[in-house]
Parts: structure tokens; C-alpha cells; sequence
């Protein structure tokens, strides 16, 4: 099985939402380096967008995951509520 991968900026921002990842995400494994977050998923990682809400508390617009995205590996597929990364086998 593949493994896909996000990597986000380590700041105040995407604290939240790493934990929301991690949350619906029990298979991911994640690297903490200083300046980068980058999280790994065997198959497939699912960023659901009413899980970040929870972990903030406000609104989140999937797409504001640009503003701290380093990289990513993996086909998008992408609505406003899901965003997920697979590969096609």
C-alpha cells in the first residue's frame, strides 16, 4: 500500500488543524521538525473540514490550508467539506 503525506508550516494556525487530522486519521504517523509538520497515512488521509471547525471553535474554509501548505503527496480529491489524498491503484 502507497503512503500519501500533507506537510504544513509548525505555527499557532495549523496546530488545530493537525490534531483534526490526526483525529479522523488513527493510521497516520506524523514528524514534527521545526519549522514543518508533515503527517504520512498508509492508503489514504482524510482533512474534513467540520473536524477542523471543531478544533477551533469557528468557520474554516478548506482552502485556507494553502496559506500553511509546505507540500503534498497523493491525488486530490477535493470538496468544500473533504479534502483527501490516495493514490490510485
Amino acid at each position: 500500500m502507497s503512503t500519501v503525506f500533507i506537510a504544513l508550516q509548525a505555527n499557532e494556525a495549523t496546530r488545530p488543524i493537525i490534531d483534526a487530522i490526526l483525529a479522523d486519521n488513527p493510521d497516520a504517523t506524523i514528524k514534527r521538525d521545526p519549522a514543518m509538520v508533515k503527517i504520512n497515512a498508509p492508503g489514504h488521509l482524510v482533512i474534513r473540514r467540520s473536524s477542523i471547525e471543531e478544533q477551533t471553535g469557528a468557520h474554516f474554509d478548506l482552502q485556507e490550508l494553502q496559506v500553511n501548505l509546505i507540500t503534498l503527496s497523493g491525488n486530490v480529491e477535493e470538496t468544500e467539506d473533504e479534502l483527501t489524498l490516495h493514490w490510485n491503484n
